[in-house]
């Protein structure tokens, strides 16, 4: 008898992760005196609605190899905007305790962990928790899966650069932290509450 194939897709990459070919082109920033940085040569899609700078990686996923560990940037934006599956780039899971997180577990750090967290992976879905704690040893290690019911977008990851402009170092802050003009973003931050923490085992079953 004929074994029949499955319909379901093979695992290659997660959803936010580069590709080897989504390399940020050369570009030039310039200083805009008493307002912050921009590029030389900007255009309307340098900038988001709220208007951050941000990244220039193009979009290339699947050509290459994944860069396992660096995140695209506008996929990431993508995901944490529409609160789509970092693995798979589906609707992440949302029942009435909330949307749903995979994180790593810091509860001995931080009091009330993970409430007032700011997070900068984006949600999963149901079966891929199941498939990255199956396929990532460092989940394995210490992972929590938890849902939040309150998850505004609450500020940006990036680049912060001083007047020259000078690269200053990597920085998360608040949308209104004053800063903001001088930082050149790479992921999009939402701050999660009212949190209840799952039992993964029961979830990976």
């Amino acid at each position: 008898m004929a074994r029949q194939k499955s319909t379901r897709p093979p695992f290659v990459s997660p959803y936010i992760t580069s590709w080897s070919e989504e390399v940020d082109p050369p570009c030039r920033l310039v200083e805009i005196p008493g307002r912050g940085i921009a590029y030389a040569d900007e255009t309307v899609t340098d900038r988001d609605q709220r208007g951050v700078l941000w990244l220039r990686t193009p979009y290339r996923p699947g050509i290459g190899r994944p860069v396992f560990g660096k995140v695209h940037p506008l996929r990431q934006r993508r995901a944490m905007s529409r609160l789509l599956c970092q693995v798979c780039g589906g609707s992440a899971d949302h029942d009435d305790n909330g949307v749903l997180w995979l994180a790593r577990d810091w509860r001995d750090d931080w009091p009330d962990w993970p409430n007032g967290m700011g997070e900068n992976e984006p949600p999963v879905c149901l079966p891929c928790v199941r498939l990255s704690m199956r396929l990532c040893p460092a989940l394995r290690r210490g992972a929590v899966a938890f849902r939040a019911r309150r998850f505004p977008v609450a500020g940006i990851r990036g680049a912060q650069y001083a007047a020259g402009p000078r690269f200053v170092g990597d920085v998360t802050v608040a949308l209104d932290d004053p800063t903001i003009p001088w930082i050149r973003a790479a992921n999009l931050v939402r701050r999660v509450s009212d949190c209840t923490i799952l039992d993964l085992d029961e979830i990976c079953g």
